[in-house]
């Protein structure tokens, strides 16, 4: 498979000659850390096999957000984090996308930028859902920030994740919503435009944005998704930890240039596009760093911690009881790479992947930039 490093190893040296001057901090960041993930610039640990004895040597991940390899540890632990805050109510997959005029200032001006689409887009949620022709309560907001579509073109645009009802006002009752209706759409895009241009006045004063984007329709999608928190968790997460571009999608790779793979969105029907090596570096969107592209709001903020495990309270008192599924036991991964990425005393991997039956052993670990060991 062509990885996204052999991208970076054919043209990043070019391209930072060229552009490194005025690339951000976190970008130029991002290429070192993919260039160097899982190889031995990173340390790592030797293993062997007890039947073939055969050594297999398995290095430390980078730990960047915008790596391919580096976030199948980082689900696992969010999704059990969310699981323990998420209500028993139906949930809203909400996404605002910005007029394509707004696009190129908010790149500009990313941090703040960024930031006020995010706020204006849960608070124009929540003040929405708080009318009571609609839901009548504070509801609970997951925000999602994402930058690109599948052709790595610029496309700023948040994901939410909606609880399908609200506390109200005095924190003694939950307000459920409809069944399969939350918000009227078109309010709420017009909700959001407002906001993001009061907030972009109030935090980028200098900012000059083209006046048709407050005169253009926003666009604004409502998907009810039902009961299943663990199914709406997992969708969400593939949004969460969601790069630019996995390894997947490149199809080849060339002196001139790299073909990757999308999905047309009208057909649905999977696609092909060329791009330049500068251009391929130039579109893998990377945010500044420590920018906090999840962000949570209404119920779910920090400060209304307390408000949440009350409706969660509610909610249990008010549910039929059921038997809880028997706890899932963890088997240890057969596999030294994954191993390697978690923390502490490395895991013993199980079966060796040359002659598979023998088991790896421990041997010792190798320091930074020591690719056979001492």
């Amino acid at each position: 498979m062509i990885e996204i490093a052999d991208v970076f190893r054919r043209f990043a040296a070019d391209y930072l000659d060229a552009h490194g001057a005025a690339m951000p901090p976190s970008h130029r960041r991002a290429i070192a850390d993919i260039l160097d993930c899982r190889t031995a610039a990173l340390g790592g640990q030797v293993w062997r096999c007890d039947e073939c004895d055969v050594e297999t040597f398995s290095y430390h991940s980078c730990g960047n957000r915008s790596c391919p390899k580096c976030h199948t540890a980082q689900t696992r632990e969010w999704l059990e984090h969310r699981q323990v805050e998420m209500l028993s109510v139906p949930y809203f997959h909400i996404t605002v996308t910005v007029p394509a005029e707004l696009r190129a200032p908010l790149r500009a001006h990313q941090r703040d930028g960024y930031a006020v689409l995010m706020q204006a887009t849960a608070a124009a949620i929540i003040e929405i859902a708080r009318d009571p022709r609609f839901v009548g309560g504070t509801v609970a907001v997951l925000a999602v920030l994402h930058t690109w579509d599948q052709r790595l073109d610029l496309h700023p645009h948040v994901h939410c994740l909606v609880s399908g009802g609200g506390l109200s006002a005095d924190g003694s009752t939950w307000h459920p919503a409809r069944r399969s209706f939350l918000l009227p759409i078109k309010a709420l895009a017009r909700k959001v435009r407002g906001k993001v241009r009061a907030l972009l006045r109030r935090r980028c004063p200098d900012l000059v944005v083209p006046d048709a984007v407050w005169h253009t329709d926003w666009i604004a999608h409502v998907t009810a998704w039902g009961q299943g928190e663990q199914a709406v968790l997992d969708y969400l997460a593939r949004y969460v930890f969601r790069i630019a571009i996995t390894n997947a999608r490149i199809v080849a790779l060339d002196d001139a240039g790299v073909t990757v793979a999308y999905r047309n969105r009208k057909t649905g029907r999977q696609r092909t596009c060329r791009l330049g090596g500068d251009e391929f570096i130039r579109r893998f969107y990377v945010l500044p760093r420590g920018f906090h592209k999840v962000r949570y709001f209404g119920l779910w903020h920090p400060a209304h911690r307390q408000d949440a495990a009350r409706v969660r309270h509610m909610l249990q008192l008010q549910a039929p009881p059921q038997p809880g599924p028997l706890p899932e036991t963890k088997v240890p991964s057969s596999d030294p790479i994954e191993a390697e990425a978690t923390a502490g005393p490395p895991l013993e991997p199980r079966i060796c992947q040359r002659c598979h039956h023998g088991r790896l052993i421990f041997i010792r670990t190798l320091a930074r930039g020591q690719a056979m060991g001492p």
